[in-house]
């Protein structure tokens, strides 16, 4: 039996990229940049209007200026403006050739006989509300490193240079085994000795949260054999697959044998934690193994702690072992030594609280629980005040 460090240790080692794909602008929120991103063009293009206004030649030995153009935006024609002319322009539309400044139209007064423009010069200086060519990003700028993030804004940055598409790093198909002849689908009645599959709703709502799209659920009876077949069919053709019950020492938990039949190099069995403890890790060539215990505070403890980082990694994130953040704990809370403790709890401002309910088959917890505290193996007693470490659910 392993620690919890050694756990993380033995994954992060592990850990490997998903491969690289390209994919529509539309398609990429949330996932990762998979290479650093050089703008193909200036942006703007062109020198163009900040403002509804009027363009001209900045000059303060003028004080009229007769309009004798319309530039509207999109408008690709090629003016040219003479001394003591000026356009009538509009927001991102082209500055005209010999123009420099854009007079907003509410500072501007018009000569109702002559038709000419003026305005107080001492409120305008010269190329003012002018956008000028590649003030955002010139052609061949850095705009954007590997391993960022994909938000609305990044996706309008990248769909502002011409881009209709970014690499990405693939986010891996992933099916899920919950195992157990107990285990019926909600909506369905209950016999003595039969209880509801929260663990598949669970593991498929955790997965879609990490972003995996890519999900086949399965269920397996507690027979080997079938157990055995569901098995190598996953591994065949998903890159993750995860399972739920049967890998402990039961006379039918067979998880552990029958991964053992298919190849998977084990990581690791066992962890110093609660809850989770009998949880395996494996590999098979490039393919990840993970099986949890079927208890359902256990599975999304396990989860979060072990699985999670592993997809986040392969999806091309990084500094996914550490905490999400550290907060004082409120109150004293004692525990078993010997064992590192992931409990329910609530962030409050500053603090973070402890919730009752922490027994691994009770999720009760969950529905005021926003992450799990995590507290070192060697303590027994945590005080008042103690920094922890906050994982985010």
């Amino acid at each position: 039996m392993i620690s919890v460090n050694e756990a993380r240790k033995i994954l992060s080692e592990n850990c490997t990229r998903g491969k690289i794909e390209a994919v529509p602008l539309g398609q990429s929120l949330d996932s990762i940049v998979a290479e650093d991103i050089n703008s193909p063009i200036d942006v703007p293009s062109f020198n163009n209007s900040a403002m509804d206004g009027y363009a001209l030649k900045f000059d303060v030995k003028l004080q009229r200026w007769k309009v004798n153009t319309i530039v509207q935006a999109g408008d690709t024609s090629a003016y040219k403006i003479e001394r003591g002319e000026a356009a009538r322009i509009f927001t991102g539309a082209k500055i005209p050739e010999g123009t420099d400044t854009v007079i907003p139209q509410e500072l501007i007064a018009k000569n109702e006989v002559s038709g000419e423009i003026y305005y107080q010069q001492d409120k305008i200086s010269s190329g003012s509300n002018v956008r000028l060519k590649g003030s955002q990003c010139k052609r061949g700028d850095l705009i954007l490193k590997r391993g960022t993030v994909i938000s609305p804004g990044i996706i309008g940055l990248l769909a502002s240079v011409g881009l209709a598409e970014v690499k990405i790093y693939k986010a891996p198909s992933v099916a899920y085994i919950i195992t157990g002849d107990e285990l019926k689908e909600p909506g369905s009645p209950l016999k003595s000795g039969e209880i509801y599959n929260s663990n598949g709703p669970m593991l498929e709502a955790l997965l879609k949260k990490t972003g995996v799209t890519e999900i086949f659920p399965r269920k397996a009876s507690d027979k080997k054999e079938e157990l055995q077949k569901i098995i190598d069919e996953a591994l065949e053709q998903q890159d993750v697959l995860i399972l739920s019950g049967g890998i402990s020492v039961g006379d039918y938990d067979f998880v552990k044998e029958c991964l053992e039949n298919a190849g998977v190099k084990e990581l690791f069995y066992k962890i110093k934690q609660r809850p989770g403890k009998p949880m395996f890790a494996g590999k098979k060539e490039e393919k990840w193994i993970f099986a949890l215990p079927g208890n359902p505070a256990s599975v999304l403890s396990c989860f979060n702690q072990y699985v999670k980082p592993c997809l986040y990694y392969f999806k091309g994130r990084n500094n996914v072992w550490n905490a999400d953040s550290e907060l004082i704990l409120a109150e004293v809370h004692k525990k078993k030594p010997g064992l590192t403790f992931f409990v329910k709890a609530k962030t409050n401002g500053a603090e973070v609280e402890v919730l009752g309910a922490q027994q691994s088959f009770n999720l009760q917890a969950f529905s005021t629980a926003n992450c799990l505290v995590e507290l070192e193996e060697d303590k027994e007693e945590v005080k008042a005040g103690t920094l922890v470490k906050i994982y985010n659910l």
